[in-house]
């Protein structure tokens, strides 16, 4: 299989990339695990947050935002001790934060989905220079 220029030989990213990275997904499960995992990641590596993810679900409820939502200051706190967690008081408040949000949606796949009609848009580069810095 042809892969992106981004990806390593690494083997947790080749699969990430062969079976995850641009496939579609609707199910509101996974889609609010990547939003969790998306959270997690900024400002570093999506390597770095892929070698955690396993982690992450068992100490994050399996990523449920049902569970998620009522964290409290006293869950982070610990969570804050973990040195399996990407710790980040702030980051670990967004995660409870967005959990309350998704849980308001009444259909927040189709939400997501909503502000592109849909349809995934894809673009395809001839190489990375031609990626577009945002989209």
């Amino acid at each position: 299989m042809p892969r992106c220029a981004w990806c390593t030989e690494d083997p947790l990213y080749i699969a990430y990339h062969d079976q995850e990275w641009g496939v579609p997904q609707r199910d509101p499960d996974v889609l609010f695990e990547l939003l969790v995992l998306e959270t997690f990641q900024a400002g570093l590596s999506w390597l770095t947050v892929l070698r955690r993810r396993d982690y992450l679900r068992q100490v994050l409820h399996g990523f449920d935002p049902r569970r998620l939502a009522v964290l409290d200051d006293a869950d982070i706190e610990r969570l804050l001790q973990d040195p399996g967690v990407i710790r980040n008081r702030r980051k670990l408040e967004a995660v409870r934060d967005n959990a309350r949000a998704w849980l308001r949606q009444e259909a927040p796949a189709d939400w997501l989905w909503s502000f592109v009609g849909g349809q995934p848009r894809i673009n395809h580069p001839a190489h990375v220079g031609e990626v577009p810095v945002f989209t």
